[in-house]
Parts: C-alpha cells; structure tokens; sequence
C-alpha cells in the first residue's frame, strides 16, 4: 500500500457526478483524481423512494455519514434511522444498502478504506468473483420500499 505524499484540494466544481451502474443513483468520487490507494471517498444523492445496491466487502469498512436529509440505512436484518450530520461505521463482513423512503433527497458521504482496488472501474484484474460483494440479488430493494419500482425504467 502506497501512502499518499502531500495534499489535494478538491473543490465542488473538480466533482464529475455520474449515475452508479445498477442502481442509477447520482455519486461523485472525491478521490479519483488524487491517485489514493488507500481510500475511498465518495457523496451519494439519494432521491426519493430510490435504493443503492445492497453489497459487502471484503476488506474495506464504509464510513456512512449524512450531509442532508435524514438517511436509512440497512445493515443485515437491521434497518437504521440517521439523523443529519449522523455517522455509521460498517464492517466490511456486513451486508448493507443505504435506502431512502422519503419524498425529500438525501445526501452521504460514503468514506471506506482499505480501498479494494480490484473492484474499481478499469482494474486489470480478471475474474473477480462478485459474489464477494455480492452474495445475493444487489438490486432487491429493502421492505420498507415494497411497491416502489427502482431504478426507473428509461
């Protein structure tokens, strides 16, 4: 692991937002452009009634932390309530997925480390076995979205 020398500023306007692969859901990586190999640093715009994927890892806890709106997050069978400016620290063994099943959007920031690098777009690995991160359906929603259909169709 290499450690990273210096500093980078990262202003709002250096973000690049896309949609993520499955889900659909607005992220920008705070990271990518600093070359960092140990973590990971990304803001995740929820919009209502929407889910992110549900996944694990396997070396990298996730720091879930709420800049907007009032978060939920699903951690195994457990479903949390963060408030705004609250914080959850997941392992990387646990399933999760950070929901939103209000009408107002929500936003994290998603901090994880180890980085795991074999998963990131563009890796040169080959034969990365998924089921790793995800070990079942990553696009099931949780129930407290039951009837919602996401990502939209189109």
């Amino acid at each position: 692991m290499k450690a990273f020398q210096g500093y980078t500023l990262i202003k709002p306007e250096d973000l690049h937002w896309r949609p993520s692969n499955l889900m659909k859901i607005p992220n920008a990586d705070f990271l990518e452009r600093t070359g960092s190999e140990n973590m990971g640093a990304r803001l995740w715009r929820l919009p209502p009634q929407s889910a992110n994927t549900l996944h694990k890892h396997i070396r990298a806890e996730e720091f879930y932390f709420v800049l907007e709106g009032t978060g939920r997050l699903r951690v195994g069978d457990e479903t949390l309530t963060v408030p705004k400016y609250g914080g959850v620290l997941v392992g990387p063994d646990q399933l999760r997925q950070v929901f939103n099943d209000t009408d107002a959007e929500v936003l994290w920031l998603i901090i994880g480390a180890p980085e795991e690098l074999e998963f990131l777009q563009g890796s040169k690995s080959t034969g990365m076995d998924l089921k790793l991160i995800y070990p079942t359906d990553p696009t099931q929603l949780p129930k407290e979205l039951a009837g919602v259909v996401w990502p939209p169709n189109g």
